[in-house]
């Protein structure tokens, strides 16, 4: 069994910057890096969606960015789930809703980007299939935009853990407590830690 992939990995990895290698390592980065290939799911999903109507049925490309758009964003809603480590039955009023009003928002941005870029290959007379290349090309270009948009929502609002004592930029398995030396310092033993004065009240009980 060849190890030739992992080999690659770790060259990329220590081909990053070592700033970008130490945000990765964070609950931020850490949430990036699985919010990754859910986008990437979707955004197949629905490039392909979008392929099939603009060139097999004579609907309009915005009309076929927002079908493309709704069946992406089902299979990005059940992976962002996962992504985020939410089990069980999501809640309606603060999960469900709040994640298809950004999806209606991302329709709306695909597909206005979409049209535009059907009448500007259009004016240009190009042909049919050259008219689903641009149309195609316009919507992968919109869909990098959402996805940062999408990451910051998901991760800031809509997933966020407010009941963790994890703070914003300290690695994942860190807690908000910090050492003598100003460093985070693990949940485990941030669990482990007594409240201030505790061990002082100890020793002087009898």
């Amino acid at each position: 069994m060849t190890m030739a992939p992992p080999k690659i990995v770790r060259v990329v990895w220590l081909l990053l910057p070592g700033s970008l290698r130490r945000w990765l390592r964070t609950n931020t980065g850490n949430r990036f890096m699985r919010f990754v290939p859910v986008s990437l799911a979707a955004v197949a999903t629905s490039q392909l969606t979008l392929a099939l109507l603009v060139g097999l049925s004579h609907l309009s490309a915005g009309t076929s960015a927002v079908i493309a758009s709704m069946v992406g964003a089902a299979v990005s809603y059940v992976l962002s789930r996962w992504a985020w480590e939410r089990k069980g039955r999501p809640h309606v009023l603060k999960e469900t809703l709040p994640f298809w009003a950004v999806a209606v928002g991302s329709w709306i941005v695909l597909g206005v980007v979409s049209h535009f870029a059907s009448v500007w290959a259009v004016s240009m007379g190009l042909g049919h299939w050259q008219r689903v290349a641009v149309v195609n090309a316009a919507y992968l270009m919109a869909n990098c935009v959402t996805f940062v948009t999408r990451f910051v929502i998901f991760h800031y609002v809509l997933f966020a853990d407010r009941g963790s004592k994890v703070s914003p930029g300290s690695p994942a398995g860190t807690s908000a407590f910090t050492g003598p030396d100003g460093e985070p310092v693990p949940v485990a033993a941030a669990r482990g830690r007594s409240a201030p004065g505790a061990d002082r009240d100890l020793r002087a009980r009898p």
